[in-house]
């Protein structure tokens, strides 16, 4: 009679898995490589025992991968999980990587090491590339770019060191963290068994000083010409905006913005270029807005008080930022707002007279943007990208999440709720709005999920791997590409200095022309897409219907490749 088989110890890779989803990641993206033996044993046993861990996704670029962990924390708020291959693989996030830590998000990027020992250890070096990979500072790559880094010593560490990573990750202001880990400590047996971690509490968004409110209250009751600028702002803070500014009859410009800041339908939302609202005002509340606006070509007028309002509000991890500055509130934006509000309103007594004067102006300015609006986005003989914009709102409605990689024009695509748009942080490394769309798709599966990206912004995004990762892991999502057949961004940065030199001559195409444009919409179909071409303003509101109709009745991928001259 045969011994039972001797139950395998326990390996760190398993309660590394077992603590990221006690801490409430649900997926781990993957790109991996002769590092991820013991991650691959580790899922191997989980599906045998049906171990708690997150949901392994194989990714074939590192880009897409940090761009699916950002878009799948949009959806849900929880830190999501990024492994890559030791110093090759993270190169290959550094671009994504950078987006989101200008953009505050909280991820778990881990990364391979080179065996560290070179033979006499379970997972000692066993290719030449173990040699040429190694590197004295592996985190030393990325190390301006995330919040904390560690490498992995003792197995018995892992769980102390997953849980260190999120606290560190989800402290505010978020953003990401970085985790290196070897093979033999990851491969190694546990001290002890495994259990279920608890996680560790996550602070509360701070609370303003009551004295710097009071005195933006003051300054909002006595302004005569009072002007909010905001750039990102979660959902829960939009209702809180809208109400301050309908109520004290404040414009609001969300200049590049990146979410949902105000209804487009508001009375107060006057767009997205600072312009002569800034340049008369004698009040700017600046809300979580990075860059408020360019100095170089705008600023607010001698005797304007400008305030500060958000988690950061000095962005200290920005080398040179010199906007001027009366007063900075620093605290989490909705408490800010609460705060502002409940201080404002007893004040506003004294001021009604002013309110009502300045409501009739602005809502007369309203009137002739809108119709300005109206006629920028008619059709014309070409596809505008006004024109599309607008297309697209119309046919997507009100309750799609659209993530937009640059070419999207905000005026014309109207979003009239909080977290159904999302843009290309501050940072602007190409290669985003693709990932992030499908990371958002697999997080919220019954959301209808939009990607507008730029031709070049699409190239970016390796559509190759994009559209596989839509077709093996049933994510289907809606690509618009604005083909342009150019880089838009390098040909107007030329223009806007050079337009009167040479590179003037051939209207800035020079390093920025991409045609001729492939076929974006065969690669698409050769990958199971429902794709089109689209050159004809008319031919435009069908293909927009056809498409979406791909996605929520046929339940798979869309693309068009509409080509928009501009």
């Amino acid at each position: 009679m045969s011994a039972a088989p001797t139950a395998k110890p326990t390996i760190a890779a398993e309660a590394f898995l077992r603590a990221l989803a006690d801490h409430g990641t649900d997926y781990f993206f993957a790109n991996p490589g002769t590092d991820f033996p013991p991650i691959v044993e580790a899922f191997s046993r989980a599906r045998k025992t049906n171990a708690k861990v997150p949901r392994p996704v194989l990714v074939p670029h590192e880009n897409l991968a940090v761009a699916m962990a950002h878009g799948a924390y949009l959806m849900n708020g929880r830190p999501q999980a990024v492994m890559v291959h030791v110093n090759v693989g993270t190169a290959n996030t550094i671009n994504n990587l950078t987006n989101l830590s200008r953009d505050r998000v909280p991820l778990i990027l881990a990364a391979g090491r080179t065996p560290i020992t070179e033979k006499g250890s379970f997972g000692s070096r066993t290719r030449p590339i173990h040699w040429a990979q190694e590197m004295f500072d592996q985190a030393g790559m990325v190390r301006e770019l995330v919040k904390w880094d560690y490498e992995l010593r003792q197995p018995g560490q892992i769980g102390d060191v997953v849980a260190r990573s999120v606290e560190v990750a989800m402290a505010h202001p978020r953003g990401p963290v970085y985790l290196v880990l070897p093979r033999e400590p990851l491969s190694a047996p546990m001290p002890e068994p495994v259990g279920p971690t608890k996680p560790r509490p996550q602070a509360a968004a701070t609370f303003p000083d009551p004295h710097a409110i009071a005195t933006l209250a003051e300054w909002i009751a006595s302004a005569e010409r009072p002007l909010i600028v905001a750039a990102t702002l979660p959902g829960n803070a939009v209702p809180v905006l809208s109400h301050l500014a309908e109520r004290c009859a404040i414009p609001v410009v969300t200049h590049n913005p990146r979410t949902v800041c105000l209804p487009s339908s508001h009375p107060m939302h006057f767009g997205y270029e600072p312009g002569a609202l800034l340049v008369d005002s004698d009040l700017v509340i600046v809300l979580e807005s990075d860059v408020p606006w360019i100095p170089h070509l705008q600023h607010p007028p001698a005797g304007c008080h400008v305030a500060h309002v958000g988690e950061d509000p000095f962005y200290v991890r920005y080398p040179m930022r010199s906007f001027p500055s009366d007063l900075a509130v620093q605290a989490g934006v909705v408490n800010a707002l609460e705060a502002l509000m409940a201080a404002v309103e007893p004040r506003l007594q004294m001021a009604e007279a002013r309110i009502a004067a300045r409501r009739a102006r602005l809502t007369e300015r309203m009137r002739t943007r809108r119709a300005q609006l109206a006629k920028d986005s008619a059709a014309g003989q070409t596809i505008s990208p006004e024109y599309l914009s607008r297309a697209i709102g119309e046919a997507v409605g009100d309750d799609a999440v659209i993530f937009n990689e640059y070419p999207l024009r905000s005026d014309h695509c109207l979003r009239e709720k909080p977290n159904t748009f999302f843009a290309l942080g501050p940072a602007g490394g190409l290669g985003w709005g693709f990932g992030a769309a499908l990371g958002a798709k697999l997080a919220a599966p019954d959301q209808f999920v939009v990607a507008t990206l730029g031709d070049g912004a699409y190239m970016f995004g390796n559509p190759t791997v994009g559209h596989w990762v839509s077709a093996v892991h049933n994510l289907p999502i809606l690509t618009v590409v604005f083909n342009n057949a150019r880089y838009g961004a390098v040909r107007r940065a030329t223009l806007s200095m050079f337009k009167d030199g040479a590179a003037g001559e051939d209207d800035g195409n020079t390093l920025a022309n991409l045609s001729p444009a492939p076929p974006y919409e065969e690669m698409a179909r050769a990958q199971g897409a429902h794709a089109e071409r689209v050159e004809k303003p008319a031919d435009l509101p069908e293909a927009l219907s056809r498409a979406r109709n791909a996605v929520l009745i046929d339940r798979k991928q869309a693309l068009l490749n509409v080509i928009t001259p501009y």
